[in-house]
């Protein structure tokens, strides 16, 4: 007599701790989130990203979907601004070259959701969530000062209002080329695209210390950190012959050797 074959045994069911839980259920809504603008994603889709049913999403998000984009959108705020995090070891350039580098990675990342989050006009937009969005460009504005000497670090003075504006601009600018990588179907790549953004950042960096002695102080001291390889450095190989052809347009008095900045 031959015997029935054993069953498979059953799969253990664990249950989740309230934290698992709902990180499970903001990663689901992350994931689509990520993908499709925030007016395009219910409740059962996220309810069935995660393999749980709608009541349980409810259970942990009362609110809705808006109080679920929120919180969603707090996570990805948080992941975004340990992408300004970098250690102040080697050249300034180069720090900030990584710092992109996983800037970009995450906007890849996330594609559609970085561009509805950003773009604003969404019914799930609100003043909280402006004020998360926000956040990360100040967060962002205070980590590039820190590797400019002026982010209020150890030893290190607070930016003044010239330098603070101009880093804060270059925030806004890489954010908007962001949006216009993605407009562009990713085109730059992404490696050239953070080259060019260094050099923009640079090219700030010298206009503003034309006419700000703090900042012509920054700018002295991040070149003395830099080497010739580098970002600054190749920079500057490109950049001093297209200036020398300006020399027709410097007076005698600023054509002088030794000729400073106007204050």
């Amino acid at each position: 007599m031959t015997s029935a074959p054993a069953a498979p045994p059953a799969r253990a069911y664990r249950r989740l701790g309230v934290e698992e839980r709902r990180a499970q259920l903001l990663g689901a809504a992350l994931t689509l989130f990520a993908h499709r603008a925030p007016d395009d994603v219910s409740i059962d889709e996220v309810a069935a990203a995660a393999g749980v049913s709608r009541p349980l999403v409810y259970r942990y998000f009362p609110g809705g979907r808006q109080q679920l984009y929120e919180a969603a959108l707090g996570s990805a705020a948080d992941q975004l601004t340990l992408c300004f995090a970098e250690p102040a070891v080697g050249p300034p350039t180069e720090r900030v070259s990584r710092v992109l580098d996983r800037y970009l990675g995450f906007v890849d990342q996330h594609d559609a959701g970085f561009s509805a989050l950003l773009r604003g006009g969404s019914v799930a937009e609100t003043s909280r969530t402006s004020t998360i969005v926000d956040g990360v460009r100040r967060s962002a504005a205070e980590q590039i000062l820190l590797h400019l000497g002026r982010g209020g670090g150890p030893g290190q003075e607070p930016a003044g209002p010239r330098l603070r504006m101009m880093v804060r601009t270059w925030i806004a600018a890489v954010e908007a080329a962001s949006l216009i990588w993605l407009d562009e179907e990713k085109q730059p790549a992404a490696s050239d695209l953070r080259g060019w953004l260094v050099d923009h950042l640079m090219a700030l960096l010298a206009a503003t210390a034309a006419s700000d002695q703090e900042t012509e102080a920054v700018v002295a001291d991040l070149l003395g950190q830099e080497t010739a390889d580098g970002p600054a450095g190749r920079l500057a190989t490109l950049i001093i012959p297209v200036a020398g052809r300006a020399a027709h347009l410097l007076s005698p008095e600023d054509a002088a050797p030794g000729a400073g900045p106007v204050d």
